[in-house]
């Protein structure tokens, strides 16, 4: 896909004009509060999921993706019709980073009851993307404790942002981590990544935060406080880990 010549982002849209730009300070209002008017199926997923078109008056239009709860196919590890829920919190646990690499994503009620709906990321097949943004991914699923980080997963927006999608398979109470994202194995870790990690670990502990007692609400009690000690840990760690030094393997 080519990249436009004009990009619209300046008034409040991505590039190619579809969706709203993820940065926008009313985007999370949007999202919950905007008419569904137009859903579509889309296929080849795991649960179900659909294209759905937001319409906020003379906001405009944006393409956004629902995943309703009751569209989730049961799962022997994970509790059944709380993966929108992880999806949901995976974005306030990125917002508390700062890290801007899950687009914003809301629990709303929309055709089918209550699910996740994200803003739609228009993404390029090519261009450079960022080291620090593929080793702040990595970080953030070892927080999340991510299942389920395939390539596909990733995408390329504006500029050579990178963001990352499909985050059902998080917040599990026992280690779960699956990635290909190894890149990084036995790395030193960037000291401004650990500084947000820390970060993060007070805002969890205190609850000051208000993404924070929202997410407190998604999560069990016994998720929310593995949650603490994945944190914990990571904060306190130097290197990125490796697969290699562990006696139960990384899944890949």
């Amino acid at each position: 896909m080519e990249r436009p010549s004009l990009n619209p982002a300046s008034f409040g849209y991505q590039g190619l004009g579809q969706a709203w730009d993820p940065h926008r300070p009313d985007i999370t209002r949007l999202l919950r509060d905007s008419e569904h008017a137009t859903i579509e199926p889309i296929y080849f997923g795991s649960n179900h999921c659909f294209l759905v078109t937001l319409e906020a008056g003379e906001v405009g239009r944006s393409l956004t993706v629902y995943k309703p709860g009751r569209g989730e196919y049961p799962l022997y590890d994970f509790p059944t019709g709380t993966l929108y829920r992880r999806e949901a919190g995976s974005w306030l646990v990125d917002r508390m980073l700062g890290w801007s690499l899950v687009p914003p994503t809301v629990i709303s009620h929309g055709r089918f009851g209550p699910g996740s709906v994200q803003l739609f990321i228009e993404s390029y097949s090519r261009g450079d993307v960022d080291i620090l943004e593929l080793q702040r991914l990595a970080l953030l699923d070892l927080v999340l404790n991510n299942a389920d980080r395939k390539s596909d997963h990733c995408l390329l927006g504006d500029g050579g942002k990178l963001w990352a999608i499909d985050h059902g398979l998080t917040f599990h109470v026992h280690p779960k981590l699956r990635t290909v994202l190894w890149h990084f194995a036995g790395e030193r870790i960037p000291p401004e990544c650990l500084a947000d990690v820390q970060r993060l670990l007070g805002c969890l502990e205190t609850l000051e935060a208000e993404e924070s007692s929202e997410l407190r609400e998604l999560l069990s009690f016994e998720e929310w406080r593995a949650l603490i000690r994945r944190t914990a840990r990571l904060a306190e760690m130097e290197y990125f880990p490796d697969p290699r030094h562990k006696s139960v393997p990384y899944r890949w």
